[in-house]
């Protein structure tokens, strides 16, 4: 198996649990196939790079997210290796503003 349908394989998994979770899900380029779309989409306000790998540069990963979100998006990185869950990398400020948005809720 290559790496891009490696990558699809995990954008297709991703999608799935999110639609666990209750969100409409699915993979971003499913359809459109056009570049700088999230890699999933279904959570609004955030663009989705997902790395489904046993190593990750955590940096480009991030770097990636952030060159391709649109604006007034939050870039984060869904990540899991195999027999991990998955794991959510963020920024330390788009944490915070998340964090407050939920305390003042």
């Amino acid at each position: 198996m290559n790496s891009r349908q490696k990558g699809a394989r995990g954008e297709r998994e991703l999608a799935k649990v999110l639609r666990q979770y209750g969100y409409n899900s699915r993979r971003g380029q499913q359809y459109s196939g056009a570049s700088g779309d999230a890699d999933v989409v279904g959570l609004p306000g955030i663009h989705i790079e997902c790395k489904r790998v046993e190593r990750l540069n955590i940096q480009n990963a991030m770097d990636q997210a952030k060159r391709d979100r649109r604006e007034n998006e939050i870039p984060a990185v869904f990540h899991r290796k195999n027999s991990c869950e998955w794991l959510v990398t963020l920024t330390l400020d788009d944490f915070i503003k998340i964090y407050r948005e939920w305390e003042d809720w």
